[in-house]
């Protein structure tokens, strides 16, 4: 795949994204607060320990785990390396990604 394709790929998944949180948003005005997950996907391996804290169940001692084990090839590293418990993990999941 082309560094091309992939840019156009990448903007395509957060366009649909964005779409489907401005769906929400306007249809279920309640749910503004679970959209987040929709739009603001949190990078593992470049937040800060105030972006971590915001996820549920990462205090700050998870957050400077979080940060200490970095780089993370994949979300579910966490998990492997045993720095989230598996429950946390299934929070969180979804508002996390990790990039290289």
């Amino acid at each position: 795949m082309t560094s091309r394709r992939r840019r156009t790929a990448r903007c395509s998944a957060r366009s649909a994204r964005r779409v489907q949180a401005d769906f929400l948003r306007t249809r279920f005005p309640d749910t503004a607060s679970s959209i987040r997950c929709y739009t603001e996907l949190i990078d593992i391996n470049r937040a800060k320990a105030e972006e971590l804290l915001k996820l549920k169940g990462i205090g700050e001692a998870r957050a400077a785990a979080i940060i200490k084990g970095r780089p993370c090839a994949r979300k579910d590293d966490l998990v492997r390396k045993k720095v989230v418990p598996q429950s946390i993990y299934d929070d969180i999941k979804d508002q996390i990604i990790a990039k290289q």
